[in-house]
């Protein structure tokens, strides 16, 4: 059995306009929403262990080259700006052609009282960027310590 949209039949004068009103969720205000190209703002996942913080930002078929990462006071800030512009013979001609251009920036804030800001390390692979960012000696937390009772 085949599902098929109908209201094309009935009212084939509106145009595709009240599909997406009708059918889009304008409440849902979570990242995809801020893109009218279909790109996405990379998920990030941050990870807090004993010593230091990691970063996993999902960022596949980029390349290390797209990504500017920088350090301002305070304020880790990861960029990226990338086009595709795929070239054509001479004796080609466009039927359609859509440029692809995709940026995003993510910003997070370090308290230098917290972190070793000299330490932070970057690396990029298989799709996902990753950045270590160690605490400091202090803030490490302790382990669970038991106290006896008298």
């Amino acid at each position: 059995m085949t599902l098929v949209k109908r209201n094309a039949v009935l009212f084939p004068a509106f145009p595709r306009l009240f599909d997406d009103f009708l059918t889009k969720d304008f409440f849902d205000w979570d990242m995809r929403n801020f893109s009218n190209t279909n790109t996405t703002i990379p998920a990030v996942n941050i990870v807090e262990s004993h010593d230091r913080f990691a970063v996993e930002m999902a960022a596949p078929g980029m390349t290390k080259k797209d990504f500017q990462i920088e350090l301002d006071h305070e304020v880790l800030k990861i960029t990226s700006h990338k086009k595709t512009r795929d070239e054509l013979k001479a004796d080609d001609r466009y039927t359609r052609r859509e440029f692809s251009y995709q940026s995003f920036e993510r910003s997070f804030h370090l308290p230098k009282s917290v972190v070793d800001v000299s330490k932070i390390e970057a690396n990029y692979e298989n799709g996902v960027l990753r950045i270590a960012i160690p605490k400091r000696e202090e803030a490490k937390t302790l382990p669970p310590r038991t106290i006896t009772i008298k």
